[in-house]
């Protein structure tokens, strides 16, 4: 294994060979030089992993010496060492992207610790997460095994996003694939307990979950009784694993007041899902109520054209006092800048309910475009396309508008997608649908192991659009392919992130309220 190789630039540095020869006893190698300049060549020509820097060299001082190396390799680890200890100089170094600082005089044992920390930090924080993962495993395999009802698959799902993001962040490769294939299983598991559950939910709503066309009522009203505004924005297909990855870019600013888990109604899809959450309906309901405002799957038109209408009309039939309601809907960069620029003008709304399709945009892109493919190949890739987007996205910015105003931020989504892989033929009509984790019509043939089927729409409040039309939902990581040309639309959506049918990523999804710190 090579030496670790420390750059040690202070003008006393002879006087610090006692410590210099303890660290090359314990097996590191130290470039000894007695000024800034110095030192900054060193870094231009050779190869170091950590620069211990001394603050009062005379010539170019440490902090001069400081930003010079940073500009030639930003990452690198750097250890300021100073006698002065006064606040404004440590907030200056700190602020400069230093690793540590030492006060002199400094120890061995001292300076070795501080070493361990930055060389062997990434090994020790991966060796941890590994054992404690092993450890977590036999236990999350157990809790599958019992017969858990809605929210404890809730918390298993989030136990095992957690678990991804830890192994992810240490890079424990084996054990992330161990947790893959838990993951797996787990979705497994959860179709059959979706399977045996999901219709009683609509017979007895109080032994269910909430539901995406009970959340408005059941989480937002009470906010809208508050006598501040709400801004309620809608993420298209936010899982939360996404909801995890963007949080830390929120939290400078805001606090998470709430974060509840709710379930999407099936199909997993947006004309369903969106349309139930804004109209405080069923999908049927919807249809039998508001006829001008449903369309089925295979009528003409848009199918999410009346979103606007449907939340303006819940407000109105449960609140006798008129609420102000604004509704903004987000497709492309041009309209998230108009976003950020009148952000605060919904301070005087009581409700202001944003749509923000980008998420959607970049799944149902991976189809087409071989560079989203690239970018987004798995799920590790799709969470880190997201967190780049927020970061530089106008609703990052619109968001960090409103800290420290008096006002409710709600950040939740319609649904969630799954990455898919295996996929399974399906027969039906001409009517039926093109969705591929889903399909509604009549005569529908398929292997009945891949599928939850719904031959009586209504017991799930889903409208038909002929009699005798049926829905059948793909489980787990399974996409619906028809017989005609099976192989060229096999692999063309292989790998692909797509919604509407049953998994834990589509349906267990985040609802989060946030208020400014």
């Amino acid at each position: 294994m090579a030496k670790i190789r420390v750059l040690w630039a202070d003008d006393e540095i002879d006087l610090l060979k006692p410590q210099i020869m303890f660290l090359e006893n314990k097996g590191y190698e130290i470039i000894p030089v007695t000024n800034g300049q110095d030192a900054i060549d060193i870094v231009k020509e050779e190869e170091v992993d950590v620069v211990f820097l001394d603050e009062s060299m005379p010539g170019l001082s440490g902090l001069e010496t400081l930003p010079k190396i940073k500009e030639i390799k930003q990452h690198l680890p750097v250890v300021m060492i100073t006698k002065n200890e006064e606040e404004d100089l440590m907030e200056e170094a700190i602020g400069s992207q230093i690793t540590d600082y030492l006060i002199k005089p400094v120890k061995s044992q001292q300076i070795q610790l501080t070493l361990k920390k930055i060389v062997d930090n990434k090994r020790l924080i991966k060796e941890k997460t590994q054992s404690n993962y092993q450890q977590e495993f036999q236990r999350l395999f157990m809790r599958m095994q019992d017969q858990l009802d809605h929210e404890e698959w809730a918390e298993l799902y989030k136990k095992l996003v957690f678990w991804e993001l830890e192994l992810e962040k240490s890079n424990t490769v084996e054990m992330a694939e161990i947790l893959g294939s838990q993951k797996a299983e787990a979705n497994k598991e959860f179709c059959k307990y979706i399977s045996r559950n999901y219709l009683d939910w609509f017979k007895n709503s109080s032994e269910g979950p909430l539901l995406s066309h009970q959340v408005m009522k059941e989480k937002v009203f009470d906010l809208l009784k508050q006598d501040k505004p709400t801004f309620f924005i809608l993420v298209d297909n936010l899982r939360y694993d996404q909801w995890k990855v963007i949080e830390p870019a929120i939290l400078d600013n805001f606090k998470v007041q709430e974060e509840k888990m709710f379930y999407s109604i099936l199909p997993t899809a947006t004309q369903y899902a969106r349309n139930a959450m804004f109209s405080g309906l069923t999908p049927l309901e919807i249809q039998e109520h508001y006829p001008n405002y449903w369309k089925n799957d295979d009528d003409d038109g848009g199918k999410n054209l009346y979103e606007e209408e449907l939340v303006k009309e819940l407000i109105k039939r449960n609140f006798r006092d008129e609420i102000k309601v604004s509704y903004t809907k987000v497709t492309n960069f041009e309209k998230g800048k108009e976003l950020e620029d009148k952000i605060l003008n919904g301070l005087t709304n009581r409700l202001n309910v944003i749509v923000y399709n980008f998420v959607d945009t970049i799944s149902h892109a991976k189809t087409e475009m071989d560079m989203i493919k690239e970018l987004a190949s798995d799920d590790s890739a799709y969470r880190s396309l997201t967190a780049s987007w927020f970061d530089h996205s106008p609703l990052q910015n619109a968001i960090q508008k409103l800290a420290g105003k008096d006002v409710n931020i709600v950040i939740t989504t319609d649904h969630g997608t799954k990455l898919v892989s295996h996929p399974s033929k399906c027969v039906g009509d001409r009517d039926t649908t093109s969705n591929i984790r889903y399909k509604t019509g009549k005569s529908l043939a398929y292997d009945a192991r891949d599928v939850f089927e719904v031959k009586n729409p209504k017991e799930a409040q889903l409208p038909s659009s002929r009699i005798s039309s049926s829905y059948i939902f793909a489980k787990e990581d399974i996409y619906l392919v028809y017989q005609n040309n099976y192989n060229k639309f096999a692999n063309y959506f292989k790998d692909t992130f797509q919604h509407g049918g049953i998994s834990l990523e589509e349906m267990i999804i985040p609802f989060v309220v946030l208020k400014s710190k």
